[in-house]
């Protein structure tokens, strides 16, 4: 692999030129071949009017051979070829024979591709009728319909043009029809956007209908144009819910329909383009995208302990629990957060013991006249008033806020255990003292369960 690429490498570059990389394509020609000279071909320049995603695919897919671009990142009309011994011509007949049959393949592209412009997209959509996305799911042609009409309820809350977002919804899958896409499979979308241009739509409608299958996989780039994002998020939106609808969930390794790369796809365009979005699901397709979202987290360096913390089973805002990971993973690596979780397990322990002792739970509400001491009277008012600001803040989506007035309570909370005895001789005092700490427990569940925070 490292010869062809070295070879392949200075043959463009002895012609001002730069070698385009393709991983797969290297390994795959390293595995045909045992000793491996690199040659130079060319085609003909009209061929350049192609989309250059198109020429690439015809030669890697018809002779494993390697494209190259210009100092300005243009696609030439220069291709690499790789052989499998020292020809006695120099690799004269080597080279016209695989410019012969790039020639003939390129020829049938720029067929295609002419033959398809002559037909708007808008006109393809009939034949969707025709394709099956899935028997219990209907035609492709009624899943643009379900595409579009989802994506039409998404724009408003994501402050997208609706009439745009429909357009782009309903062209989305209109080159699936088209003769380029049926010979070249893998530049679905991408095939679509060119005709789009071509045929005069919108820039954001043309850019939606390529970035709309985005991201595929846990590498690729993300769709940041909010009319694609828009289109992305309802065409997975449409595949997790239908596909829930009809119990084909993944299981284990399985999952034939990619279902997990959906999922995640959509957590990915929500929290790293920093959008706030209610996902609107069943509670088990709710619990799934935690199950991604845990994944995701865990893979950046979040705590598992953390992260579990902060999802509850309605959490349905990815960008939000995202937010919620790194605050709470702030606080605790400050002294404040660390004392704050040492008086809260404390206060819990006690409370689950007493809990189970009395056969009963205990429900905060506290009677200031039996607070005899100044530091559970200090702690009573510390946590009213946590509570009060946590929930205006809350209110305002203002975690950190949140977050901040809960670090307030750290001291009087060591001040209370310093100085009170909760199990006190006088029972209406005790159990007084144990419902102020179920209040402190209530309070601090509202932004996070602590129990479930290690350390």
């Amino acid at each position: 692999m490292q010869i062809i690429k070295n070879d392949a490498e200075h043959l463009a570059f002895a012609q001002n030129m730069k070698l385009i990389s393709d991983d797969n394509l290297l390994e795959e020609v390293a595995g045909l071949v045992e000793w491996p000279v690199a040659m130079m071909g060319s085609f003909e320049k009209s061929f350049l009017k192609l989309p250059k995603e198109v020429i690439i695919a015809t030669i890697k897919a018809n002779q494993k051979c390697f494209c190259i671009e210009n100092e300005n990142g243009d696609l030439t009309n220069k291709f690499i070829l790789v052989s499998n011994m020292v020809a006695n011509d120099g690799g004269k007949l080597i080279v016209a024979g695989n410019e012969r049959v790039i020639r003939a393949r390129l020829s049938d592209a720029l067929f295609f591709y002419n033959n398809d412009l002559s037909t708007p997209l808008e006109q393809r959509l009939p034949k969707l009728k025709d394709m099956v996305f899935h028997a219990k799911l209907g035609t492709q042609a009624e899943r643009v319909e379900r595409i579009v009409e989802l994506a039409a309820k998404i724009a408003p809350k994501l402050g997208a043009d609706t009439a745009l977002v429909k357009r782009a919804a309903q062209l989305a899958k209109a080159d699936l029809v088209t003769e380029m896409v049926n010979e070249f499979g893998s530049l679905q979308g991408l095939i679509g956007r060119y005709y789009a241009l071509a045929q005069g739509e919108d820039s954001q409608v043309a850019n939606a209908i390529e970035k709309h299958y985005k991201p595929l996989g846990p590498s690729d780039e993300i769709p940041y144009d909010i009319i694609a994002i828009t289109v992305a998020l309802a065409d997975k939106l449409d595949i997790l819910s239908c596909f829930w609808a009809i119990d084909e969930k993944p299981t284990g390794s399985r999952d034939p329909f990619a279902l997990r790369r959906a999922a995640l796809g959509i957590i990915r365009i929500l929290v790293e383009n920093k959008l706030s979005f209610e996902l609107e699901v069943e509670p088990d397709l709710l619990n799934f995208f935690h199950d991604r979202l845990k994944v995701m987290l865990r893979d950046k360096g979040a705590r598992h302990d953390l992260v579990d913390a902060v999802i509850s089973k309605n959490a349905n805002d990815m960008l939000d629990i995202s937010n919620r990971v790194n605050i709470l993973s702030n606080l605790l690596e400050q002294e404040i957060g660390q004392s704050l979780l040492a008086g809260y397990k404390r206060a819990v322990n006690i409370l689950v013991a007493e809990e189970k002792k009395q056969d009963k739970n205990f429900a905060g509400e506290v009677d200031v006249k039996l607070l005899k001491l100044p530091q559970e009277q200090n702690l009573a008012k510390a946590v009213e008033t946590a509570k009060n600001e946590v929930l205006a803040k809350i209110a305002k989506d203002d975690y950190q806020g949140a977050m901040h007035s809960l670090s307030n309570l750290h001291q009087p909370v060591d001040a209370f255990f310093d100085a009170v005895m909760v199990n006190d001789e006088n029972a209406a005092i005790r159990i007084n003292r144990l419902n102020l700490l179920a209040r402190l427990r209530d309070v601090m569940r509202m932004v996070a369960d602590f129990s479930k925070v290690e350390g």
